[in-house]
């Protein structure tokens, strides 16, 4: 066994391509070694923003040796009537690099056949690694790539050197020109000099020595560490603490080889912006850290993370507060520029921004987004629709600040501010800035009933208009992001428990856009069709149980609430003995009705007493079950639905549904549909066989 040490060095990386590049790095190792039939022991990468590490451990000196047995055509097609071999069978042996004389003939359950048996000896690892070092530096796939001088090669970065060792000795390869050695370079401003690597153990340990912290979850430690000894020494730390923010805290590992954190301060006239505009200002522009108090309120300072040390840290202080004034004098210069003009005053403005260009400006979208609030608060707010169109009409009338131009993640928590500064209700204030909740997926939810319509409204339109001009998302391309609006619809309608139609309201939707769209029945079901995939997709990767997901939507799915009170129901009664009997029974029952549609069952036409007792039991069920279906009851309808168990046994025990009697087989067929029609208000139970 032996050891792998292969370090691909680059100018600075961005910070988002470090993670997924280094993970890539892992996978295809895996992957290649696989297929080159390698065995390894530990596979672990490192990396910074100027470098991308692999170290494997215990990888096998060679090849495993291997034997393959691979299937040719008949014997018949690959001999003639004289025993002669045919062009198939010297065109099989031919392409396995084999003569006709290495062909076995074969038994097999569909007749004999031709087979070659082929041995191969392993290679030995030094003469595979060079070119899967290639094929692992070809491998990458980054968001943007470049070239660099003449090269014809692309990388996320020019590549400027090449690391790989295998047991201490160089492999030799060369990618693009440049020769693979052992000499790593120290940190860019530090020790900015060659540094020879030696093997896995100590990789980490020479780099630290040149100012390089390889591993980037130690890194990430020492970041939080260094901000928080900044402030330490800075402030008074039983008033002062970094507000950390996790992604901020990643991003800032991935910009650095090695953290000093600096501590500055602003003017405090800076704290009349708002809090969300001043942290953005810092955060996304800067990368810097808010520092708050105790009661985790706003203080006129940050944290600033360097990637070198400084023998002046008064001087490297002064010139961050230096950059982030600029940056803060722009954020209060508009935002005190905005608030002179009303967010109503705007509201025309709106025509001079395009929603979708066949679907017309912003404005339009906005009379729309009101006429829709209004109707879904007619029903899940009728105490508020003034207040739910007043939001909605508002609601994007903060896209034409200067704030939320320069800052475009601001929009709505300017709107919200800027709406309490034109004197609106706290709640439409409020509802202008939950309607762009959640933001991404798993993030926060809309509090208020106002907001959470107001952004319903406003996602069911980009759905319906999208659909209903053809923009349906495929598997590579979702350019108005239409898989996360429509788990986001499905996510604000559960969490407020809200019954709702989604065909009735999407079919609303499509027609306030009049001759615009696609408003016919077959767009509708597709949109609702699609909102479904989402559904049944989400349910399970939230764990929800499969086949009771899959028992309910393939049946109806219209009312995400209705459905999810179904698919409890039946994942809590699955367990049972006997509803595993009935799903069995049920399977039976919908392959032999096949399409029979009729219900209607025909007294005088019973003539066995089992058919006679599942009827009876039937008829008394149905009028039992039926009001708690409408009650949306499905744990006492299962419940009472278990009793057909018995009856349903002996109904295929000993009655013949393919009667010779037309009649009698027709009604045995409708006391069967009408059993199963009972069974799919719920779902498809026939789905629920295992457990």
């Amino acid at each position: 066994m032996s050891e792998l040490l292969f370090e691909i060095g680059t100018e600075e990386l961005p910070a988002g391509f470090q993670k997924p590049a280094l993970t890539q790095l892992k996978e295809n190792f895996i992957r290649l070694a696989g297929e080159l039939k390698l065995s390894h022991g530990s596979v672990l990468t490192l990396g910074t923003p100027r470098r991308l590490a692999l170290l494997v451990d215990d990888i096998a000196e060679c090849q495993s040796d291997f034997r393959e047995e691979v299937m040719g055509p008949s014997r018949q097609a690959g001999f003639d009537a004289d025993g002669n071999p045919t062009k198939a069978a010297m065109g099989f042996a031919r392409s396995r690099g084999a003569g006709v004389d290495d062909l076995q003939v074969v038994k097999t359950e569909k007749g004999e056949y031709l087979m070659l048996v082929q041995e191969t000896r392993g290679v030995a690892l030094a003469e595979l690694l060079p070119d899967l070092l290639k094929d692992l530096i070809h491998g990458f796939s980054f968001p943007k790539s470049m070239r660099w001088g003449s090269s014809a090669a692309t990388f996320a970065r020019p590549v400027q050197w090449i690391v790989a060792l295998h047991n201490g000795s160089v492999i030799p390869f060369s990618y693009e020109g440049m020769a693979a050695s052992n000499m790593s370079r120290g940190h860019r401003f530090m020790a900015n000099k060659d540094v020879e690597l030696k093997s896995v153990a100590s990789y980490e340990e020479i780099l630290a020595r040149y100012f390089v912290d390889v591993n980037p979850a130690k890194r990430r430690t020492a970041v939080l560490t260094e901000i928080e000894e900044a402030v330490a020494s800075t402030l008074d730390s039983a008033i002062a603490k970094v507000a950390v923010d996790e992604t901020l805290v990643d991003t800032v590992c991935n910009l650095v080889e090695k953290p000093f954190g600096v501590c500055g301060s602003f003017d405090e006239k800076f704290l009349e912006l708002p809090d969300e505009a001043l942290v953005t200002s810092m955060r996304e522009h800067q990368k810097y850290f808010p520092v708050v108090d105790k009661e985790n309120r706003l203080m006129p300072n940050f944290v600033a993370v360097n990637n070198t040390d400084v023998k002046d840290i008064a001087l490297t202080r002064t010139g961050h507060e230096r950059v982030l004034r600029a940056r803060l004098e722009d954020a209060f210069f508009f935002f005190s520029g905005d608030k002179k003009q009303k967010l109503e005053e705007r509201l025309d403005a709106l025509t001079g921004i395009v929603f979708q260009s066949k679907l017309g400006t912003m404005l339009e979208k906005t009379d729309r987004i009101v006429k829709l609030s209004a109707l879904l608060a007619d029903h899940f707010a009728p105490d508020a629709v003034e207040e739910v169109c007043r939001a909605a009409r508002l609601c994007k009338t903060d896209l034409l600040t200067d704030m939320v131009g320069e800052f475009p993640s601001l929009q709505g928590n300017m709107g919200c501010v800027y709406a309490l500064n034109d004197g609106e209700s706290p709640d439409v204030a409020l509802a202008i800035q939950e309607h762009y909740y959640p933001k991404r997926a798993g993030a926060e939810l809309p509090v208020s009933d106002l907001g959470a319509i107001v952004g319903l409204a406003d996602r069911l339109d980009t759905l319906s208009g999208c659909f209903g001009i053809g923009q349906v998302p495929t598997g590579t391309a979702d350019p108005f992001g239409l898989r996360r609006i429509a788990i986001a619809i499905l996510h604000i309608i559960e969490h407020f428990g809200w019954n709702l139609s989604l065909a009735d309201v999407v079919h609303k939707v499509l027609s306030l856009y009049g001759d615009k769209v696609n408003g016919s029945k077959e767009t509708v079901e597709q949109i609702v069709t699609y909102i479904r995939g989402r559904f049944v997709n989400d349910q399970v990767g939230r764990g929800a149980h499969q086949e009771a997901v899959e028992a309910v939507t393939s049946v109806d799915f219209d009312d995400v609430n209705d459905a999810l009170k179904k698919i409890a129901a039946l994942t809590a009664i699955r367990g049972k003995e006997d509803f595993s009997v009935l799903a069995a029974s049920f399977k039976r029952i919908r392959n032999i009705i096949k399409d029979n549609k009729a219900t209607v069952v025909r007294e005088e036409l019973l003539t066995e007493d089992a058919e006679k007792k599942l009827a009876a039991v039937f008829e008394k069920l149905s009028f039992e079950v039926e009001p708690m279906l409408e009650r949306y009851d499905y744990n006492d309808a299962l419940a009472a639905m278990l009793s057909l168990k018995g009856p349903v046994d002996q109904f295929f025990n000993e009655v013949m549904v393919m009667a010779e009697d037309e009649a009698v087989r027709s009604n045995r067929l409708n006391l069967l549909t009408a059993v199963s029609t009972l069974f799919l208000k719920v779902g498809d139970i026939s789905k629920m066989q295992s457990n």
